[in-house]
């Protein structure tokens, strides 16, 4: 399992804002507490990872598909996503959803994923003023 420092330094790669504001500490409780981490290292160095938050029998959301930019192009995300998706279908889980960045549609669609329509159901929650 990675470490909340090592998550860092991946997330500090993509330009995602917030996210290591949680700091070394409560990232590794968010990893230790997924269903399933798929890690790649070089040495000691952790390079790429995803992973799969889930119930374990029927919702499942791949999220944190990242590869350290150096590495990319080389097949190793495309295996972690294999990896991740197989753990699903092993577990026979229906509703495998996916946190993707926009630009990046086109990369899973090869591993069967769809773009929702723009009319189909799903939200964000981003307004957090009601508390």
């Amino acid at each position: 399992m990675p470490s909340g420092e090592s998550f860092i330094k991946l997330v500090d790669s993509t330009g995602w804002n917030g996210i290591t504001d949680k700091g070394p500490k409560r990232l590794t409780e968010a990893l230790r507490n997924s269903w399933y981490v798929v890690s790649a290292f070089e040495e000691d160095e952790l390079i790429a990872m995803g992973r799969v938050i889930s119930d374990g029998v029927f919702q499942a959301l791949i999220c944190d598909l990242i590869v350290l930019p150096d590495y990319q192009g080389r097949g190793i995300g495309s295996e972690i996503m294999r990896q991740l998706l197989s753990k699903c279908y092993e577990n026979d889980i229906l509703m495998v959803q996916l946190f993707a960045a926009k630009d990046k549609h086109s990369y899973y669609k090869k591993f069967g994923f769809e773009a929702r329509p723009t009319d189909a159901p799903g939200m964000r929650w981003m307004n957090r003023d009601i508390f």
